[in-house]
């Protein structure tokens, strides 16, 4: 009692790695997920610039105004 040598831990399979997993190359995979999560939300972003139109011109500014493909065309305010 007092020495803390030993937890309990129940024999349970995890798929990420168990109780105090401590995974070989962790830093390294995370940075390849950040960048592949940033690299498909900068496609999302592309596309979505690109496709935004607004037949309506809108009554105050936009911040998506100054990146969208067709803004002056639909906003001759521009």
């Amino acid at each position: 009692m007092g020495d803390g040598g030993w937890y309990y831990v129940p024999k349970v399979w995890t798929p990420y790695g168990g109780w105090w997993a401590n995974p070989a190359n962790w830093k390294r995979n995370t940075g390849f997920a950040g960048v592949a999560i940033g690299v498909i939300f900068m496609g999302l972003f592309s596309v979505s610039a690109a496709r935004e139109r607004r037949p309506v011109a809108p009554y105050k500014h936009i911040p998506s105004q100054m990146w969208a493909k067709h803004a002056k065309v639909d906003d001759p305010s521009l």
